[in-house]
């Protein structure tokens, strides 16, 4: 009787921990990275993060996943810029993504000065309404 127990003890255990879905997976921005080029009288700032942990829908043999996302910009004088880029991200291919890179390009006019900022992703996957946030430092004008 004891092993009878023990052994549907350990099948609950193990049809537990398989059975764990995707909800269960939270979104994760890693490996954030921010750079400035000076361009004459403006810069540009390019910027990158990876996410894992996002919804993927399957369809017709592809991998669907939609991310969007918001590029906050805080000066050195810690003033922050809401939503300097965004954009909508529609990732599509044959295997399922681990993860996936998102990158941001824009133009920094002669009115910033020069000083440490920092950019923030303000991510959000469209499938599942889960949000990650990551940030990365950069010099401008050295």
């Amino acid at each position: 009787m004891k092993i009878a127990v023990f052994v549907s003890f350990s099948l609950m255990i193990l049809f537990s921990a398989c059975s764990k879905k995707q909800e269960d997976v939270k979104l994760t921005a890693f490996s954030t990275e921010a750079f400035a080029y000076g361009m004459g009288d403006s810069s540009e700032v390019d910027g990158t993060t990876q996410v894992k942990g996002f919804q993927q829908d399957q369809k017709n043999g592809f991998y669907m996943a939609t991310l969007s996302y918001n590029i906050d910009l805080v000066t050195p004088q810690g003033d922050t810029v809401k939503s300097i880029s965004s954009r909508v991200v529609d990732k599509r291919q044959k295997e399922k993504m681990s993860d996936t890179q998102l990158d941001t390009q824009f133009d920094l006019g002669p009115t910033y000065k020069k000083g440490k900022y920092k950019l923030i992703y303000r991510i959000t996957d469209k499938l599942s309404g889960k949000t990650a946030v990551a940030s990365a430092d950069f010099d401008l004008g050295d």
